[in-house]
């Protein structure tokens, strides 16, 4: 692993990011990252742990946008939080341009902040009731030093202008309150913008808009991709818009990516029965279907404080192989290129 010193861990360094085994650049690493919370009993005895991230790991490229979908409770919002450095791994790391940003201090800390962009899931709730778009957007650029009050109102104004809320004077001295969701939600992505980032975090970003302008938005985060070479983080529990914004798609359940595919292949081929589950449960867009019920697996997920033995998905299982899958947990297996999963099914020495 590269080893960085501290001075060139802060904004205007020049870095040479590490490359994967094809030569690509890997902004964002995952290794073997655990969070587990602890639970207290009557806040003092030790009553366990709650597992929510257990043995994750993969790359996220340059420019790339992966899909972190599951049902709620399966952990996207702990990986999600802790990749933003507001939980620190309990194990493992989280390598950002090479350099592991829990050993960065809390001058590194901030840089890494500023790099990477957070868009909520509820955009109202996302922004301060007191505050007017303009201050809203100005105080992440002061909080990291930008002093020059004419550049803070030029980027402002072209912040409003790349996300389409134009004329830009117009929305300025406005509330919350005054401008509708979508709108609400074009701020929230401006403020994310707004320090340039390498990065995007986005947390169901059109989860709780209508469905005319979801499509809207999903067309401008990824216009913002293509034009500032963002990667982007899109965590959704919706498999119907993953298509649409995503090269990849990791299926999460029970802490664990159960399933990591590119996006195409695993819409067509789904190697774990879960993410078969997932696919079942997601509506079809097709009137002919409207009114079909597809079989999906019973029961809930499993309890994060204390999983099942073997593989977490084996008591809702329609193919579990008693003796194995409830005993033993799965590696991650690639039954064919780039194509990965956590199920015994694929066990070369089972076929």
């Amino acid at each position: 692993m590269m080893t960085m010193t501290m001075e060139k861990q802060l904004p205007g360094a020049s870095l040479a990011q590490p490359l994967d085994e094809k030569g690509r650049e890997i902004l964002l690493s995952i290794r073997d990252l655990h969070v587990w919370f602890e639970l207290r009993r009557f806040g003092f005895g030790h009553a366990g742990y709650v597992r929510a991230v257990d043995d994750v790991s993969f790359n996220l490229h340059q420019g790339e946008t992966i899909a972190v979908v599951g049902e709620s409770g399966c952990g996207k919002s702990s990986l999600m939080k802790t990749i933003l450095g507001l939980h620190k791994p309990t194990k493992g790391e989280v390598i950002f341009e090479g350099k592991n940003i829990n050993d960065i201090g809390s001058g590194g800390l901030a840089w890494y902040r500023s790099q990477v962009g957070y868009i909520q899931q509820d955009p109202f709730g996302a922004l301060a009731p007191f505050m007017t778009i303009e201050r809203i957007l100005e105080e992440p650029l002061i909080i990291n030093g930008v002093t020059d009050k004419k550049e803070r109102h030029d980027r402002i104004m072209k912040a409003l202008e790349e996300v389409k809320l134009t004329p830009q004077a117009e929305f300025l001295p406005k509330f919350a309150h005054q401008i509708s969701g979508g709108q609400q939600q074009r701020i929230v992505i401006a403020r994310a913008m707004i320090l340039q980032p390498k990065l995007i975090v986005a947390d169901e970003p059109v989860s709780m808009l209508d469905a005319s302008v979801r499509v809207e938005v999903l067309r401008l985060m990824s216009a913002l991709q293509e034009s500032h070479n963002l990667a982007f983080i899109y965590i959704t529990h919706d498999l119907s818009t993953v298509r649409y914004f995503s090269e990849r798609i990791f299926v999460m359940y029970a802490g664990q990516l159960v399933e990591k595919a590119q996006v195409d292949e695993l819409l067509r081929k789904q190697m774990h029965p879960y993410s078969e589950a997932l696919l079942a449960a997601t509506s079809d867009p097709d009137a002919d279907n409207a009114l079909t019920f597809k079989d999906v697996p019973p029961g809930e997920p499993p309890s994060l404080v204390k999983p099942p033995d073997g593989c977490r998905f084996h008591p809702r299982c329609p193919h579990v192989m008693p003796g194995l899958c409830d005993v033993k947990m799965p590696p991650e297996f690639e039954p064919t290129s780039q194509h990965y999963t956590l199920c015994w099914l694929h066990d070369p020495e089972q076929n």
